[in-house]
């Protein structure tokens, strides 16, 4: 468990000192605005790209990987929606929030480097293919939830365009299709694209956990949702146990691919749960409040996920 704790302390060292930044200095939002784009636009889409491109191309068609992976997303969202909406009698729109709290992870500031790190190398090939259909799925399905909602009041054509954009045009979507496109041709880069590549991919996770970090602390708590109870324990520990039973249930997983799916899947929910709920101006201080409670329970959490892979607690189909 020590070792765990150690693996774990840069990830969560690095949330901390932007928090703490972030508070000395009392910069505002805008002061984010270029790191982000920095991330968004240039660190994480080359590391996807990397991650991608020099993959063999049949490890990148696991289609009952991927359908399992987001059957066991959205089975989980689905439970949230449904006690808010029918349990707590929540709005459709403030539902759809909460479901997206207790099923959207962050996957893409924390995800890739806790991952490597923890698992491995192995562990890159379904990390990006999470990444890559999971953010694509939400991006749909945010949209379209929040027009059921009567929050979007775009025509349905426009709508649809404009999701489409979204989801083609998306930093992440291009950089993971253009690693699919080299390695199903096999291309050598050149040595300096390569190396340009590899330092972008570098900063990465320092700059996108500093960042988040700084975010939490622009978004102070100033109460404790009542519905953060469920939320965070559809987030934190329903989505790790039902995505480890869907991915065994299939059968022909590899562990790795396993343990990757599990450990993306006990992460926090992600900033963008905030974003998407300040974009339609439903439920933004509770969504921040989420955010905030569920990155702070995951120090508790992701100990003990991290430490049942490490144990073999958690085996592939097959595996004693």
């Amino acid at each position: 468990m020590a070792a765990i704790l150690a693996l774990l302390f840069p990830f969560f060292g690095l949330i901390l000192i932007g928090y703490v930044a972030a508070r000395v200095s009392r910069q505002g939002a805008e002061a984010l605005g270029w790191m982000n784009i920095f991330i968004v636009y240039a660190a994480l889409p080359a590391l996807f790209f990397k991650l991608v491109s020099r993959t063999p191309i049949e490890d990148l068609t696991r289609v009952d990987f991927i359908l399992t992976q987001l059957v066991a997303t959205y089975a989980v969202y689905a439970v949230v929606f449904l006690v808010g909406f029918f349990v707590r009698r929540a709005s459709f729109g403030d539902s759809t929030i909460q479901a997206f709290g207790g099923a959207y992870g962050n996957i893409g500031y924390m995800g890739p480097g806790l991952a490597l790190l923890a698992l491995g190398d192995q562990a890159a090939v379904p990390v990006a293919l999470i990444v890559c259909f999971e953010n694509a799925l939400h991006f749909i399905t945010a949209p379209a939830m929040m027009a059921l909602a009567g929050g979007d009041e775009r025509p349905p054509l426009k709508l649809a365009v404009d999701v489409i954009k979204r989801v083609v045009l998306h930093p992440f979507i291009l950089s993971t299709a253009a690693g699919f496109a080299v390695a199903a041709l096999d291309l050598q880069l050149p040595d300096a694209a390569t190396r340009l590549i590899d330092y972008l991919a570098q900063a990465a996770a320092p700059c996108a956990l500093f960042a988040m970090g700084v975010t939490l602390a622009l978004r102070p708590l100033k109460r404790v949702p009542v519905e953060i109870g469920y939320i965070a324990a559809a987030k934190l520990v329903l989505l790790p146990a039902v995505m480890y039973g869907a991915l065994r249930a299939i059968g022909g997983i590899e562990p790795i691919w396993m343990h990757s799916a599990v450990l993306l899947a006990a992460l926090p929910t992600a900033t963008n749960v905030f974003v998407i709920s300040q974009h339609y101006g439903v439920w933004q201080e509770r969504a921040s409040a989420t955010v905030l409670i569920t990155t702070v329970l995951s120090i508790l959490t992701l100990p003990v996920v991290l430490y049942l892979i490490s144990a073999g607690l958690l085996p592939a189909e097959g595996m004693p």
